[in-house]
C-alpha cells in the first residue's frame, strides 16, 4: 500500500503556503505563492479573496507534484490561516462583495470608538469576548463592510451574504459550499461567547451583524466536509481548522498548562497555555482560545500579539533598500557591536499588546551622527526581541499561580536568524529554543486533521515526534539587559500620540 501523507495548508499574510507532511512528522514537499499586499489608503490593507484561492490552490498542486503523490494517498486535508482577516460573500454565486480586509488595518478604528463610548470603554465586550474593543479583530471590519460597500447591508440581512475569516472562505469554496469555523478562529472575531464557544447574540446585533451571515462554530480537529466535486482533492477528508498561532501551539506539542511558544512572522505572537480555563488579563493580554482537539475539552491561552516584526525587515528591504533581501538584515547587524543608542519602534499600525495603542507610530529615536545602516538594520532586529519581552512580562504577571517560564519555544521564519535569537535569549534571561521542524504552523494543522481521522494515534505521538533542533541560552549582564529594555521603554513612548483622529 502506498504510504499516506496529511496535506496542510497555511494561508498566511504574505503567501499561501501547502505542505505534504509524513508519518514521522517531516515535511516532504512544499508549494507556495505570494499575493499582493493591496494598500488604498494609510492604515488600510486588503487582499483580494479570489487571488488567495487561487495562490491556495496552486500551492497544493504544487506540492502534490513535488513529492509525485496522488489524491488516493492523502489521508487528510488540515487548514491553518492568518486570523482576524475578514471576508464578506455571495451565499449562492460565491463573488466576494469587497476585498478581504487584513487583521493590520486599522480603518474600524472610529468604529470602536463609538462602541467605546456606549459604555465600557475598550473593555466593553471583555468578559464574554475575552479581547479589547480594538482595529485587529473581525467583528467590526465586518461593520465596516457592511456599512460602506453598496446594497451589502440590504443583501445581508435578506440573508443573501456570509461572513467569514479566511479559513471559512476557503472551507466553503474547498468543499461544496460547507460554512464551517473552529473555536481558535471565532474566538478571534470579537464575536464569540468565550466560555460557551457560542456566537453572542448581543456583540453581534451591536455590530448590526446578522446572525443568518456567521459560520458553524467547530472544534479545531474533526471532519467537517469532503474535497468538491469538481477538484483536485475530491473525497479528501478535510479535517482540522486552527488560527496560525494555535496550530503552531498544537506543532510545537503545546500541551500542558504553563507551555509556551513564540512565532516569528509578519507579526510576532506569543501564546502560553493556561488549561481549561478562560485567564482573564489585567495587563493588556488577550484571552483566546488555544484549542479544541475533537470532543476533549478546549484548552484556553493568553496571548501578546506584536503586529510588526518580520514586515519590518521587508520595510527595510522594499522601502529604504538598504537591503536587497531579507537574510542580509543579519549579515548587516553584524557589522556593529551593539545599536550605536539607537531604537526602532515598529508602530507602523499602533501598537498591539501590552500597550493597545491605535494612536501609536513608528519612531526612530536616539540618533546622532554615529549611527550607520549597521545600526539601523541591529535596532530593527532588536525591536523583535524588546517586544516579546513586554509581552513576555505581561503574560508572566497575568498568569496563574505556579506557572513560569523556565524556556521559549520560536518558530517561524525569523528564527533562522541567530543573531536575533541569541539577543532574544539574552533580553529574555531564559534558553530560547527552535525545534528540528521550524514550519509549526502547517505541522500542527496537520497534526490536528492526523488526530481527526486516526493517522496518529493521540498527543503522545505528537510528542515523541517534536525534536530541539537548536538552543541559545543567555550571555547578557543583569546591568546591560536592564540598560537597553530602560531605553526600549523610553523610546516606546515618544511613539504615542502620533494620530490624533484615526480613520
Amino acid at each position: 500500500m502506498a504510504e499516506q501523507y496529511i496535506l496542510a495548508i497555511d494561508q498566511g499574510t504574505t503567501s499561501s503556503r501547502a505542505v505534504l507532511v509524513d508519518h514521522a512528522g517531516r515535511i516532504i514537499s512544499s508549494g507556495q505563492l505570494e499575493h499582493e499586499q493591496i494598500l488604498p489608503r494609510a492604515g488600510w490593507v486588503e487582499h483580494d479573496p479570489k487571488e488567495i484561492w487561487s495562490a491556495v490552490r496552486q500551492a497544493a498542486a504544487q506540492a502534490l507534484a513535488v513529492a509525485e503523490v496522488n489524491k488516493e494517498q492523502v489521508a487528510a486535508i488540515g487548514i491553518t490561516n492568518q486570523r482576524e482577516t475578514a471576508v464578506v460573500w455571495d451565499r449562492t454565486t460565491g463573488e466576494p462583495v469587497y476585498n478581504a480586509i487584513v487583521w493590520q488595518d486599522t480603518r474600524t478604528q472610529r468604529i470602536c470608538d463609538e462602541l467605546a463610548k456606549d459604555g465600557g470603554g475598550k473593555d466593553r465586550y471583555k468578559d464574554v469576548c475575552g479581547l479589547p474593543l480594538a482595529t485587529y479583530f473581525s467583528g467590526p471590519k465586518v461593520h465596516w463592510i457592511l456599512e460602506n460597500v453598496d446594497g451589502a447591508r440590504k443583501r445581508a440581512e435578506a440573508g443573501d451574504l456570509l461572513l467569514g475569516t479566511i479559513d471559512s472562505w476557503l472551507i466553503w469554496l474547498m468543499t461544496d459550499g460547507v460554512h464551517v469555523t473552529d473555536v481558535t478562529n471565532a474566538s478571534r472575531t470579537m464575536l464569540m461567547d468565550i466560555r460557551t464557544r457560542q456566537w453572542s447574540e448581543q456583540i453581534c446585533a451591536d455590530l448590526g451583524i446578522p446572525l443568518s451571515m456567521l459560520p458553524q462554530i467547530r472544534s479545531s480537529s474533526e471532519v467537517y466536509a469532503e474535497g468538491r466535486r469538481t477538484g483536485l482533492l475530491t473525497g479528501v477528508p478535510i479535517a482540522s481548522n486552527l488560527g496560525d498561532q494555535h496550530a503552531a501551539m498544537v506543532g510545537q506539542a503545546c500541551f500542558a498548562k504553563g507551555d509556551a511558544k513564540n512565532t516569528y512572522g509578519t507579526g510576532c505572537f506569543m501564546l502560553i497555555n493556561t488549561g481549561s480555563e478562560p485567564v482573564v488579563s489585567d495587563h493588556g493580554l488577550l484571552t483566546t482560545m488555544c484549542y479544541q482537539l475533537g470532543d476533549e475539552p478546549p484548552s484556553y491561552a493568553l496571548e501578546g500579539s506584536i503586529a510588526v516584526t518580520g514586515s519590518l525587515i521587508q520595510w527595510l528591504r522594499d522601502n529604504l533598500g538598504i537591503i536587497s533581501s531579507a537574510p542580509e538584515v543579519e549579515q548587516l547587524a553584524r557589522t556593529v557591536d551593539d545599536n550605536g543608542g539607537a531604537y526602532f519602534v515598529p508602530a507602523f499600525s499602533g501598537l498591539f499588546a501590552p500597550y493597545w495603542r491605535s494612536d501609536a507610530r513608528g519612531a526612530l529615536v536616539g540618533l546622532t551622527r554615529f549611527v550607520n545602516k549597521g545600526h539601523l538594520a541591529r535596532a530593527a532586529l532588536e525591536s523583535t526581541a524588546y517586544q516579546t519581552a513586554d509581552v513576555m512580562s505581561a503574560m508572566l504577571a497575568d498568569a496563574q499561580e505556579g506557572v513560569t517560564l523556565t524556556e521559549l519555544k520560536v518558530d517561524g521564519g525569523m528564527t533562522a536568524n541567530d543573531e536575533l535569537m541569541q539577543f532574544q535569549a539574552d533580553i529574555l534571561d531564559v534558553p530560547v529554543i527552535r525545534p528540528e521542524v521550524i514550519e509549526t504552523t502547517a505541522l500542527g494543522a496537520a497534526y490536528a486533521a492526523g488526530l481527526a481521522v486516526g493517522f496518529w494515534s493521540g498527543k503522545d505521538e505528537i510528542r515523541a515526534n517534536w525534536a530541539e533542533g537548536r538552543r541559545w541560552t543567555p550571555k547578557m549582564s543583569a546591568s546591560e539587559r536592564d540598560r537597553l529594555l530602560g531605553g526600549w521603554h523610553k523610546a516606546v513612548t515618544k511613539s504615542f500620540d502620533w494620530v490624533d483622529d484615526a480613520d
